[in-house]
């Protein structure tokens, strides 16, 4: 017999929306994406954007909880699910659900910390990529790569701190909208200019400079032709993920031994080969990390 369906996931973003259907235990029954980003919900109207993508499954069972986590729970989303502070866990993130009644809708929160020097810092979506990785409740330091990488410190399961490095939005802008980008040839991946770039970013800062000095280099080296032209563009990837990483370790406070690489399979692959180049060894999440984490989430706030 077929395993009863427990709980609509989602995990919907800026660009798009991940559907889940999970069973007992949050066993995968089904799981389908769609183009309804927040961005992408033509006049904001996200109560036809979830029916849409939640039609089959509760046409099957109107009473079927839904819990989503991402850019829908922002103050431009559907409905805003203010932050929860750090230290945070599933407890914080179970209290902090905003709901939808109209649509039988949970959204979860998304969490803040304030740095040392006062400065607040957030993430939206992510926690719950968190939460679905250290399952087990277990401590470690995670990174999710994308437009705006996050590095978390993660103790007995719970969100310690954590900050944004803004590596992915910066490489578009550098790649597509400055002078380095006029040499490139292409847009494949060359391993061998990524390393370059990594062991670029590595060296050390005295005598050097830091990272807006070293960026000039993607324009020079092809200048001189010490970078092949179709190498430029992984050597300017491998330069600012290799600077994420440097500077991440200055805010731990130590270069980690491991760390939990959470995210789509490419920036995966880019981040483990620049982690395992630093000697840091990586360990890759599963890819359904967020719909672990919404079941948890929903577990934790007696929804199943």
């Amino acid at each position: 017999m077929p395993a009863a369906p427990a709980l609509i996931a989602l995990d919907w973003g800026t660009t798009s929306l991940r559907a889940y259907l999970l069973g007992a235990g949050g066993a995968m029954l089904a799981n389908a994406e769609h183009p309804l980003g927040i961005l992408k919900v033509a006049n904001g109207d996200f109560a036809d954007a979830f029916r849409r993508a939640v039609e089959p499954w509760r046409k099957a069972d109107p009473a079927l909880p839904a819990l989503a986590a991402g850019m829908i729970g922002s103050r431009q989303g559907w409905r805003e699910a203010p932050y929860v502070e750090c230290p945070a866990g599933l407890d914080a993130a179970a209290r902090g659900l905003a709901t939808v009644a109209e649509a039988n809708l949970s959204i979860v929160p998304g969490v803040s910390v304030i740095d040392a020097d006062g400065v607040p810092d957030v993430m939206r979506g992510e926690e719950t990529q968190i939460f679905g990785a250290f399952a087990d409740a277990r401590s470690g330091i995670a990174v999710l790569p994308g437009t705006h990488s996050k590095w978390a410190s993660v103790e007995n399961g719970r969100i310690r701190r954590f900050a944004t490095f803004m590596t992915g939005e910066a490489f578009a802008a550098l790649a597509d909208h400055t002078i380095l980008g006029r040499l490139f040839d292409g847009r494949g991946s060359d391993p061998a200019g990524f390393a370059r770039g990594v062991a670029h970013a590595a060296l050390e800062q005295k005598g050097r400079g830091g990272l807006l000095r070293r960026l000039f280099s993607a324009r020079t080296l092809g200048l001189f032709d010490k970078v092949p032209a179709k190498a430029l563009r992984s050597y300017l990837s491998g330069l600012l993920i290799g600077g994420e990483i440097e500077e991440a370790a200055q805010w731990l406070g130590a270069k980690p031994g491991q760390v939990t690489v959470i995210g789509g399979a490419a920036l995966t692959a880019a981040y483990g080969a620049a982690l395992k180049q630093r000697g840091i060894a990586a360990e890759l999440a599963p890819a359904d990390a967020s719909a672990g984490g919404l079941w948890r989430i929903a577990r934790a706030a007696g929804m199943v």
